[in-house]
């Protein structure tokens, strides 16, 4: 339940028309009271000859009869909401939350005839609006105190007594979010975000690369950002603030955000922790034998591996350092990354951007947290060094590696109760997860071309690890003898040892673990097998991650993972936890990850008879059966398929067969570990058709589409289910972003 104090106001019946009008897009439908003060109260919404105006004199009455002078902002607002997975609460259930929340902040209290006058309005399935008038009708002031404090803890009891989702109260760790006037102001002026989420995304890169406060403000002005720096009488800088060229007030100065206003690790001393104690260099890597990109970047996820069999095992204070690295060295990478994985990575850095947020002291100098230092270092360095065409591979082993680091974060913040950090960690590694399959999808042209797809390659950072190889060489030729010497002479080896010894951190039995995991099934031709058990494992930890955890993240594919291409549609699909419904009369606590509506491929027809194209094209559930056969009646089944099905449609207007396309991508990876069939396939087409393989022509059937249900063939002019839900949801995707939690 989300409930908060919006700001007060001084005109009652200004707020009570908005409450009881349309909206600002008519969102509003069945305007009506819930609860009030007393019974017998006129409601306008439903008693006839009832009026706004009269009951706005109603509430009003008692700051007219005060004995002291009237507060100028008498009025106050409480909106509730309910989580959006929560059941609808019928109006008697609304009525008893209002009058519970109204007595514990001290308003009218229960039995109090002379308490403040207040009503309960309620025009939408899942929130209502409280307003009362801080006046008691005996002639005082209402007393209030900590109001904001009582109110969250009575939204927990009546969590538990309504039996709705039990939601993480704040731990002053998260970060300040454009209020509902930035939000408006970004819309006008044609921006993507408000200018505090772009300048909290470039601030918090400057930090992660800096090493002093020179390569900090430097860094700064180099991203176009106007700088202020605020000093002492002697000198020293104590402080800066930052401002987004053009933006700007009514009055046109400037909009400046200090540090602290960003996020609370953005502040001056904050961000002068990450370079105090043993400094990260990339020449402690290869030196001069990173001459490329992918090299550097293959350096870095071996320095991410380290760091991930080690994480959180340093103890509390240089756990949270850790996390404060492992946050820097996403945020930087996110910004390096390929194209078609750099917005999942955006959005696993910033959720992410909590759980580096640990609520403890921190110690910023420990192995792991050098470990990250030096791969943000040599992913900042890889930027100035040319490509050799193997950055598709290096990027996924990347994403491998920070996939277990993140798994690791969140086992070290579960361990603690950190609750709101654990969240945001298993928030970011579904976001990791759909960014790797992505990866995949872009890397199958590559691989068409090269005929390799090894995502290792040979380093010279796996000769500096030879205590942690030698360890757990062993541990492999128990575990898995018919195949540890194929394992131990591969270059994903140094990642497995790296794996191995964070699941034994996490409590397993290496080998142990390891046998189970090789034992799900053979490696077939997989192209490494050490590559197959770090993938198994991971998945292995993710799974028992979650089944221990309080409170499981729920993850959204029709946004917060991925977004229906261009003439398609989005799937359905829940909201993230940290996403809160907009409500456009109050400010958000944090901005949201748009959650669209169900996907409408179907409604006139079932999903499998959707035609991915002309006539020569199979139907959905053709090319499905064709290409998945083991696979065919999940992926049919999964609400995701319609986005999927979107995808092969516009696959097949750009050229290529849809069914070979699918049975492609099919093929990167086994898919027999896959919570959604569906969902892994339209990530991995949304790779493939980012990238640069040659497009399929359609091939010629000889045969007629199957006549759809009813005998009804398309008309010149009429559109089908697919193509009516491709229309819809490119204008969903032209809609504003909404507040979140």
């Amino acid at each position: 339940m989300f409930v908060k104090r919006a700001r007060d106001g001084q005109r009652t019946s200004g707020l009570l028309h908005y409450l009881y009008g349309p909206g600002k897009k008519d969102e509003h439908t069945n305007q009506h009271m819930v609860a009030a003060w007393m019974d017998g109260v006129p409601d306008p919404g439903r008693d006839k000859g009832a009026s706004i105006p009269y009951l706005a004199a109603l509430l009003d009455a008692p700051v007219l009869g005060l004995e002291s002078t009237p507060p100028a902002k008498y009025v106050y607002h409480m909106p509730v909401r309910l989580a959006p997975e929560d059941r609808t609460l019928s109006d008697t259930e609304w009525a008893e939350i209002a009058g519970e929340l109204i007595h514990a902040v001290g308003i009218a209290e229960k039995g109090d005839p002379m308490g403040a006058r207040w009503v309960a309005i309620r025009h939408a399935d899942d929130h209502i609006h409280i307003v009362a008038t801080l006046a008691r009708q005996d002639g005082l002031k209402v007393p209030l105190s900590f109001d904001k404090r009582k109110m969250q803890e009575k939204a927990k009891e009546l969590e538990i007594r309504f039996g709705l989702r039990r939601l993480d109260r704040g731990d002053k760790t998260a970060s300040r979010w454009p209020t509902t006037a930035e939000a408006e102001k970004a819309k006008r002026k044609g921006r993507d975000e408000p200018p505090r989420v772009t300048l909290q995304g470039k601030v918090r890169q400057a930090a992660a690369a800096a090493g002093s406060d020179d390569d900090f403000f430097a860094a700064i002005q180099r991203a176009g950002i106007r700088l202020n720096k605020r000093t002492a009488p002697d000198g020293a800088v104590t402080g800066y603030s930052v401002a987004l060229p053009g933006d700007r007030t009514g009055t046109g100065r400037a909009v400046w955000f200090s540090g602290s206003r960003l996020a609370p690790d953005l502040s001056l001393p904050r961000v002068r922790e990450r370079w105090t104690g043993v400094a990260a260099t990339a020449g402690a890597v290869g030196g001069g034998h990173v001459t490329s990109q992918a090299a550097a970047w293959q350096a870095a996820a071996w320095q991410v591996h380290q760091a991930a069999a080690i994480l959180g095992q340093a103890g509390n204070e240089s756990g949270a350092g850790e996390m404060v690295a492992l946050s820097d060295f996403l945020t930087t990478y996110a910004a390096q990354a390929p194209e078609e994985v750099r917005r999942e990575l955006r959005d696993a850095a910033r959720t992410f951007e909590r759980a580096g947020r640990a609520p403890t002291s921190r110690q910023m100098d420990s192995e792991a947290g050098r470990h990250l230092r030096t791969a943000t270092q040599l992913v900042v360095m890889s930027a100035s060094l040319g490509v050799n065409g193997g950055e598709a591979a290096a990027a996924i082993t990347i994403l491998v590696a920070v996939a277990l680091a993140v798994i690791a974060a969140q086992r070290y913040h579960q361990a603690a109760q950190h609750r709101a950090q654990e969240q945001a960690a298993a928030q970011a590694g579904y976001h990791l997860r759909a960014a790797t399959e992505v990866a995949y999808g872009a890397s199958i042209g590559q691989v068409r071309r090269d005929g390799s797809r090894a995502a290792w390659r040979s380093t010279t950072a796996r000769l500096e690890a030879p205590a942690l190889v030698e360890a757990y060489a062993p541990v492999v030729r128990e575990a898995i003898p018919v195949v540890a010497e194929r394992v131990l002479s591969e270059d994903a080896w140094p990642a497995l040892a790296a794996t191995l010894k964070q699941a034994e951190n996490a409590g397993y039995h290496p080998a142990r673990v390891l046998a189970e995991v090789a034992a799900l099934r053979g490696f077939g031709d997989a192209g490494s097998a050490a590559e197959v058990l770090v993938w198994r494992l991971q998945r292995r930890m993710v799974t028992d991650t979650l089944g221990t955890s309080n409170d499981q993240p729920q993850a959204n594919p029709a946004r917060a993972i991925s977004t229906a291409p261009e003439g398609g549609t989005e799937t359905d699909g829940s909201r993230t936890q940290t996403d809160a419904p907009k409500d456009t009369e109050t400010e958000p606590d944090s901005p949201a990850t748009p959650t669209a509506p169900p996907p409408v491929v179907g409604r006139g027809e079932p999903i499998e008879s959707t035609p991915l194209g002309g006539n020569d094209a199979p139907t959905f559930g053709e090319a499905v059966r064709q290409a998945v056969p083991a696979y065919a009646a999940d992926v049919l089944a999964d609400p995701a398929s319609a986005t999927l099905a979107a995808y092969l449609i516009k696959a097949s207007g750009e050229g290529h067969a849809p069914a070979e396309l699918l049975a492609e991508v099919a093929a990167a990876r086994d898919l027999a570990d896959a919570d959604s069939v569906a969902q892994v396939l339209t990530w991995r087409l949304q790779g493939r058709l980012s990238g640069t393989g040659k497009p399929a022509p359609l091939p010629r059937t000889t045969g007629r589409r199957p006549v759809q249900t009813g005998g009804q063939t398309q008309n010149p002019g009429e559109r089908t289910a697919a193509q009516r839900a491709a229309q819809e949801a490119a204008q969903r995707r032209t809609q504003a972003r909404g507040p979140r939690r």
